[in-house]
């Protein structure tokens, strides 16, 4: 095939939405930098740039012609996979792809390792979080002779049999620089990571006269807000000395913050040259972390300081490329622990994990923990059994219980938009089985109710700001959640839909522009008024320092544990808000880090490559007491049986270093 051939080709897949103008821009650069180059190697790297738009690392060309089966190519594609296939040397010698098995390859946009085919970039941040990784679990940390001791303080004997993981977790972290604590919600992942600080600061104080240096971060503003109040809530229950309590932190900040972002770069003021000042770094909501951001987070780690990260495995992976927690995690359900782990462990823990040991261990299992007993959803939550059903892929069982009754958990197979509307405003509490009698489902009706019950003018500033932070907690009661951005169930038509429904309804003074009780989100980190990707924020009208009344969006902010007072309110002017969005609706993608009273997961109308088992799941989970789940039957038993895959060489490095 000729370049124009080619070029041709590409520019039909753009129409086609195979492929995007991004990618083909990269082929036809890389055509230019070689002229020599071979068309299906500039093929390669236009689906190479699409695998990354799609959270993959490489192109594995080995399963090449399996995706090709999957995603129907047509037969133009085809054509150039079997000029791949049939000259297996079409990459060798190419100016354009360097070779991964030379360590360090001369300088290419492409690097070849083995079977996968990676931009450089990408390439350099897989190695170097493969190394920094097994770097961390080759360093055997001592342990303390007290070590069971502390344990069994920390984590009192139990009635309930079985190993107890939480405490195995902070076993675990005691004795290596690298730590990954797993579990899904209610687990005690947060409970057991409070513990573990609890555990450091005092085994190090009893032998040093300076705590040590710990520091809590999250990937996005949300979750960071939701660990802090978490922390700062376990941190009054921990059974530690007054001086240990204190040396805890329980301020939680964005990697980005933590890092120190440098605006418009990808760069952050914290690196291998000025790495963090922090002996511990505690990471949560580690799934949504990208392979990019994990390499910056291990760049910047001090080589004496300890890295622990915590997640839900389970849970969609990173918007950007690449699947760290759940690479990390892959083997973490059987433990793969080895024999010599497993004595140790019921030497100082007093828990039997015999059933978890085996001949297969590799150095990161001995350092993966996973929480498996949830608190939160217990043996006759629906929606706990839910999320259990689609995480076993059990179509059977899923099936089952969306036709039960039960009093958290409602289905509905189809709905009008006037049910749509019905659902978000009210709750749809007649759809739930049962009631408690105490309290019912609530919609956004919830919030709007509570807006309306406004401080007068006359009373002083702080009931304005308890008021709003009121109205900012029982905004949180209720999400309803989608799968997708646009069409008539994705977040756009859905925002529209129920704006317009609580207008016709006189719950809010209008459905466009800025109005009072207009729900907004955050698009991008705004550093200059303190705001990052994900903080929610609502319209309301406060008074000034003259007490005039003025619009203006109203975000919480949680204040460093320690200060005075509880959550207050950052009032921002919306002229000065850049990139928001109407989040009456948003995607699950959006909603991570977040739990809602009522959560409302709309799927849409017909499968599609986006819904999966872990989309489904995430969903599910955002919920403390009530699900609504909207879907036909078949759409939901298709995002059950497909399992999200990324293509990644991590794993593989981690067991071969």
């Amino acid at each position: 095939m000729t370049r124009e051939a080619l070029f041709a080709l590409l520019d039909q897949s753009v129409a086609q939405q195979r492929l995007r103008p991004l990618d083909v821009a990269l082929a036809r650069f890389l055509g230019e930098r070689d002229p020599m180059a071979a068309a299906p190697v500039l093929w390669l790297a236009a689906l190479l740039s699409r695998q990354l738009a799609d959270g993959h690392l490489c192109l594995d060309l080995e399963l090449l012609p399996t995706l090709a089966d999957e995603q129907e190519w047509p037969a133009s594609w085809r054509k150039l996979l079997r000029s791949v296939t049939e000259r297996p040397r079409l990459l060798t010698g190419c100016t354009l792809v360097a070779d991964g098995d030379d360590g360090m390859p001369l300088p290419a946009p492409l690097v070849r390792d083995g079977v996968r085919l990676h931009l450089r970039r990408y390439w350099n941040h897989e190695r170097m979080v493969a190394q920094a990784i097994s770097a961390r679990l080759g360093q055997a940390l001592p342990v303390p002779d007290n070590l069971a001791e502390e344990l069994s303080r920390l984590f009192p004997a139990r009635g309930k049999a079985g190993p107890d993981w939480p405490k195995i977790a902070c076993a675990l972290a005691s004795r290596s620089g690298f730590t990954v604590i797993t579990g899904g919600p209610g687990t005690g992942k947060t409970t057991t990571v409070v513990r573990l600080l609890g555990l450091l600061q005092t085994l190090h104080l009893r032998e040093h006269a300076r705590p040590l240096r710990i520091r809590l971060a999250a990937p996005t503003g949300k979750a960071a807000a939701r660990l802090n109040t978490s922390i700062a809530n376990q941190l009054a229950r921990l059974d530690v000395e007054e001086s240990v309590r204190r040396a805890i932190p329980a301020e939680v900040v964005t990697l980005h913050r933590l890092l120190g972002a440098r605006p418009e770069t990808r760069r952050f003021h914290h690196d291998r040259s000025n790495p963090l000042h922090l002996d511990v770094l505690v990471v949560d909501e580690a799934s949504m972390i990208d392979l990019e951001m994990m390499s910056a987070v291990l760049a910047a780690l001090p080589a004496s300081a300890r890295l622990i990260l915590l997640g839900d495995k389970d849970q969609l992976s990173s918007v950007e490329a690449g699947a760290v927690l759940g690479d990390l995690c892959r083997r973490a359900e059987a433990g793969h622990y080895s024999m010599a782990t497993a004595d140790w462990l019921k030497a100082t823990t007093g828990g039997d994990i015999d059933d978890f040991a085996g001949d297969d261990a590799q150095p990161l299992d001995q350092q993966v923990a996973m929480l498996r007993h949830s608190h939160r959803f217990g043996a006759d939550s629906g929606i706990g059994r839910l999320a259990h059903a689609v995480n076993a892929g059990d179509i059977a069982r899923l099936q089952n219980l969306l036709g039960s009754s039960s009093k958290d958990l409602a289905w509905l197979p189809a709905a009008s938009r006037e049910q749509l509307a019905e659902l978000a405003i009210d709750g749809g509490g007649e759809h739930f089985g049962h009631q408690d009698g105490k309290a019912a489902p609530c919609g956004y009706r919830h919030y709007l109710e509570r807006l309306q019950q406004r401080p007068e003018v006359t009373r002083h500033g702080s009931a304005h700001d308890d008021w709003a932070c009121d109205v900012l907690l029982a905004f949180n009661h209720f999400q309803l959640l989608c799968a997708l951005r646009h069409g008539p169930y994705g977040v756009d038509g859905l925002n529209r839909l129920i704006a317009e429904a609580l207008h016709a309804r006189g719950l809010i003074e209008s459905s466009v522009g800025w109005y009072e009780g207009r729900p907004v989100m955050v698009t991008r980190n705004d550093y200059s008024l303190g705001l990052t990707n994900g903080d929610v924020g609502i319209c309301l009208r406060l008074p000034d320092e003259a007490g005039r009344m003025r619009l203006v969006v109203a975000f919480m902010v949680h204040p460093i544990p320690g200060s005075s007072g509880g959550a207050r309110v950052r009032q921002v002017l919306p002229s000065r808000l850049g990139e928001v969005t109407t989040t009456y609706a948003m995607t699950v993608h959006k909603s991570q880090g977040s739990e809602f009273e009522h959560t409302a997961l709309i799927l849409p109308a017909e499968a599609n490559l986006l819904l999966t088992r872990e989309l489904l799941y995430t969903g599910i989970t955002r919920a403390r007491r009530w699900f609504s789940l909207l879907g036909s039957q078949t759409v939901i038993a298709h995002a059950s049986r497909q399992r999200t895959r990324r293509y990644s060489g991590l794993a593989e490095r981690l067991v071969n270093p």
